[in-house]
């Protein structure tokens, strides 16, 4: 599915903001809905999948967290890409719902210009994680613990499969490719996302806090560089020295 063809479920309750995103979607190609209703959104979702949702929180019925994880709960709706839009600037609502399998989020009031690269760059990142691969690419970590498989985008922990969204999946590749190695935030946002993507560097920051605890006990694999970035140790290798 290109972004040209995509359909883009707007679930927003504040009619405006819904018709500011439908237009901006609809320029952009892509065929937006729109639906004012948290529970009207999952009926719909589970007879209609689309390609990507734009979910706000603040919804009157069903909030926007609660959709979130009624939908990667469910194995038929768990891989259809979330960009959450919210008010509320608070770091608690927005690690919360990366932490539910959102994979990125803006916040209101945001540049229709930015949410549409934001929605762009998810899409092209689920096309990527949905293509075929001739080979098996698998990367075997922290003695085997950790294992990180290209050719079906799934990373397990200790055996034990864990739910990354695709934005998580990227940072944990693009740090453990290089163990050892420090990456700023702006490495890690061109890697993961794209040089021409527009970000700030605390969604990086957000996003790390949602990976570690999905990585378990071997969060501290994922070391912080204080004023710099972020990089990934494996004290195996390091061991083997």
């Amino acid at each position: 599915m290109t972004t040209a063809n995509a359909i883009v479920l707007i679930v927003e309750d504040e009619p405006e903001i819904a018709e500011l995103i439908e237009f901006h979607a609809e320029r952009a190609g892509m065929r937006p809905r729109i639906i004012h209703s948290g529970k009207l959104a999952l009926e719909l979702i589970r007879r209609e999948k689309p390609d990507v949702i734009v979910l706000d929180l603040m919804l009157p019925d069903l909030d926007g967290l609660a959709v979130c994880r009624k939908l990667k709960q469910s194995e038929e709706t768990r891989s259809i890409p979330i960009l959450m839009v919210t008010a509320k600037g608070e770091e608690s609502d927005i690690v919360a719902g990366i932490e539910l399998g959102a994979d990125d989020y803006v916040t209101k009031p945001f540049s229709p210009r930015v949410l549409m690269a934001r929605i762009s760059n998810v899409l092209r990142r689920t096309n990527a994680a949905n293509e075929p691969s001739p080979t098996t690419d698998r990367m075997i970590l922290l003695g085997g613990k950790l294992v990180i498989d290209l050719d079906r985008h799934t990373v397990t922990v200790d055996g034990v499969k864990a739910e990354l969204t695709l934005t998580e999946f990227g940072i944990l590749h693009y740090l453990a490719g290089r163990p050892g190695f420090v990456r700023t935030r702006d490495q890690i946002i061109s890697s993961v996302h794209g040089k021409n993507t527009v970000l700030s560097s605390r969604t990086v920051d957000v996003h790390v806090t949602a990976l570690r605890r999905k990585l378990d006990t071997l969060a501290d694999c994922v070391e912080t560089v204080r004023g710099v970035g972020y990089r990934f140790t494996d004290s195996s290798q390091s061991d083997d020295v």
